[in-house]
């Protein structure tokens, strides 16, 4: 319904309205079921019982809407205004606006309401009133003004009728809220604090998504539902919200005017009334001006004393420490409550219990097992939030996705891993379903095609990711931490790269010659409190914290600052690393590879003397072992040594930097084909032991793309064409 600026009367019988349609199980608000709404409403009825019977009205209004067809029970009932409807209060707002009047009342529904053509209610109403239009209407006018003056004048009156408008009735909206499961011992432990005779004010401490508000709707169901002590029987919570409460408020005094009208409103009730304030920080400071003390915490602090009202209060622990604690003088004033996060198995059980409401909504059907992985794969995969609210947020989704399909059908765990891998960056590979073993199966032929000469490199990688997706490793350390080690342009950087490709993650690589320095160290988890750059957070750590699931390479790790070593220690010990601000990132699905050139030069040495038994890999790992520290070494997955380029693995390394040449030249329709004399000079020029594979680009780059660069820009294929390559005099040339 439109916003509209009415009278507290004209809400509730909106309200009223509405429900009465919902019990009826109506498809549409119609005019008739705010008649049968407005003869109960004392101006309409006093005014009405001059002309006629309100309750034989009544009566022929409920017999017309019993005619009406209702909505099977299995329909979720969400009742829209009918065309009717609307004319109605489109009538009754020109009504409104021609006499001038600021609010919409009665008189202008009523007006609007006879006005209607082929409606039932206004025949309804005319007929009762046999042609008394005009003085039923002038009485009605009479009855609202009388009302309203006898309430201005009334002690208190105004303020009851205003305070009303700034909180929320819980116990009148506790239907429409997911019911609560489990927690009896929080709840058990809130409503203790309730009965208490002083200080009896629960303050719920918990993490976001972990279900404080949640707590509260389900002790306002309790208490509807009489299943609470004596002394809380009909208690009425009343939920206040300090948005709400400052909206509109421009000159001083007028925020601290309405704290004071709902707490004197609150008090006047009966049967120990309850308020509840969501995020309760929000009221240290909340009114202050400048540097005075009172603000609204100040000012509930007498309430909070006489003990005639009782506050329940929520927050997180961050805002609890960061804006509550400073506030001694509140804390005592409350019984602190630690909601923790529900464990896996009591989550479970939560959705279990909440699936039919989702069932209904998305019109899907969820299986258990679809269930039991949302709970699972959120806890596992979704780091920086909370149980239940992840995981009930995962089947939603999954519903969601279903329903735009033609033909929804029931969700599984395939549905539910689909959601987690476009929403959380979590890969799909990890989540997929249990016969999906053919990707990971091939991945060691796949990277073997393109990583030549290095098999033990590329075994160790797979067989980490294998062995993480058979859930056989730690579930607190990384999925691997691998130290490549070996010459310069062997592969190793490479192996990271088709990995990330293969696995559909991302890489994520850090050049560790800009972290030679100490103080860039700080880059990598944000600069500490008072210095340059604490606002922007740790480089590693937001990189992290934003692809959960990747291959992090740290290129060059050798030539890093000591301290890198020991921030890596945690990370491959614990899968975590804390930045600047206390947040943690998650290393837990990482694939974690450094690479290092420590000891390749004394490769060389291995071969020296006339006995010597010392292999090349034996020369690298010793110098590696000087260089790095034991405590570092020790929590390495593995060391892996890269060994050097043979001319057999230089040969096919040019065949495929050949084909992906081939691949970009066939972008411009141009064909090349390459004799076999010069293949065998590209190798010859460009096989380095002591270079690797980067000599093979520099050959390439030097001695074959200009000749083809100058065909391509300036003769004979500018359109496209084929040219074959041959040795002309000892050099490249094109035939």
């Amino acid at each position: 319904m439109p916003e509209i600026k009415q009278t507290e009367r004209v809400n509730r019988l909106f309200n009223r309205a509405i429900d009465h349609c919902k019990h009826l199980r109506h498809e549409f608000v119609q005019p008739e079921h705010l008649l049968y709404v407005l003869i109960d409403e004392e101006n309409f009825s006093a005014a009405l019982g001059i002309f006629y019977n309100p309750f034989k009205l009544q009566n022929r209004v409920d017999s017309f809407l019993a005619q009406q067809e209702a909505l099977p029970p299995d329909v979720e009932c969400e009742p829209q205004l009918s065309v009717q409807m609307s004319r109605l209060i489109e009538n009754a707002l020109k009504i409104m606006a021609q006499s001038s009047a600021e609010q919409l009342d009665v008189p202008h529904l009523v007006k609007a309401m006879l006005n209607l053509e082929e409606s039932w209610a206004a025949y309804l109403l005319k007929d009762s009133l046999n042609g008394n239009e005009a003085n039923f209407f002038s009485q009605l006018i009479s009855f609202c003004e009388y009302n309203d003056t006898m309430a201005a004048m009334g002690e208190g009156s105004e303020e009851t009728s205003t305070w009303r408008r700034w909180v929320t009735c819980m116990n009148d909206h506790y239907q429409n809220r997911h019911p609560l499961i489990g927690r009896e011992q929080e709840l058990r432990r809130t409503i203790q604090v309730l009965c208490r005779l002083d200080k009896n004010n629960p303050l719920h401490v918990g993490e976001p998504g972990v279900g404080k508000t949640a707590l509260v709707w389900g002790l306002a169901r309790l208490i509807e539902e009489k299943k609470v002590p004596q002394r809380l029987m009909g208690s009425r919570i009343y939920q206040m919200d300090m948005g709400t409460l400052l909206a509109g408020t421009q000159f001083r005094g007028d925020f601290e005017s309405r704290v004071k009208q709902i707490m004197d409103g609150i008090r006047e009730e009966e049967n120990h009334p309850i308020v509840y304030i969501d995020e309760i920080h929000t009221l240290v400071g909340a009114g202050a001006v400048g540097d005075s003390a009172m603000d609204a915490s100040n000012m509930l602090k007498p309430y909070l004393e006489e003990g005639d009202i009782r506050f329940i209060g929520s927050t997180t622990y961050e805002e609890y420490n960061r804006h509550f604690s400073r506030s001694k003088g509140l804390i005592r004033r409350f019984q602190q409550i630690d909601i923790p996060e529900p464990s896996v198995e009591e989550t479970k059980h939560i959705l279990r219990q909440l699936r039919p409401r989702y069932e209904e909504y998305h019109g899907v059907k969820y299986d258990d097992e679809a269930i039991d992985f949302a709970v699972e794969a959120s806890a596992k995969h979704i780091n920086d939030r909370f149980l239940p609210d992840k995981a009930i947020d995962l089947i939603d989704e999954a519903g969601a996705a279903m329903e735009i399909e033609a033909h929804p059908s029931k969700v599984g765990k395939k549905e539910i891993a689909d959601v987690l891998a476009k929403t959380c960056k979590v890969d799909a590979l990890s989540v997929a379903d249990d016969d999906d073993y053919q990707h990971l199966e091939s991945l060691s032929t796949r990277m073997l095609a393109q990583i030549y000469g290095q098999d033990e490199a590329i075994r160790q990688v797979v067989e980490a990711v294998q062995m993480s997706r058979a859930g056989l490793l730690d579930d607190n350390k990384p999925l691997a931490s691998l130290l490549f080690v070996g010459p310069t342009g062997v592969g190793k950087t490479e192996v990271a790269r088709v990995l990330a490709r293969e696995l559909g993650i991302s890489l994520i690589r850090f050049d560790m010659s800009e972290y030679t320095e100490k103080h860039t160290v700080a880059k990598l988890i944000g600069s500490p409190a008072g210095y340059v750059g604490y606002e922007d957070g740790g480089l590693l750590t937001d990189a992290i914290r934003k692809s959960p699931n990747s291959v992090l390479l740290l290129d060059e790790i050798e030539k890093a600052h000591q301290d890198i070593y020991n921030i890596l220690l945690q990370v491959m010990d614990y899968a975590r690393l804390t930045d600047n601000k206390g947040r943690h990132a998650d290393f837990r699905n990482v694939i974690l590879i450094m690479t290092s050139n420590a000891g390749a030069q004394f490769a060389s040495q291995s071969a020296v003397g006339f006995n010597s038994t010392v292999s090349r890999g034996d020369a690298m790992m010793r110098q590696v072992k000087k260089t790095f520290k034991p405590e570092f070494l020790n929590r390495l997955s593995a060391s892996v040594v890269f060994h050097d380029m043979d001319r057999n693995m230089a040969s096919l390394i040019l065949q495929k930097k050949l084909r992906e040449l081939e691949a970009k030249l066939e972008a411009k329709n141009v064909k090349m084909t390459l004799r076999e004399d010069v293949t065998e000079h590209l190798l010859k020029e460009g096989f380095t032991a002591e270079y690797g594979a980067r000599e093979l680009d520099r050959v390439i780059a030097r001695q074959l793309k200009p000749l083809l660069m100058r065909e391509i820009l300036f003769g004979s294929m500018k359109n496209g064409g084929q040219l074959s390559i041959v040795m002309r005099d000892g050099s490249i040339s094109i035939e």
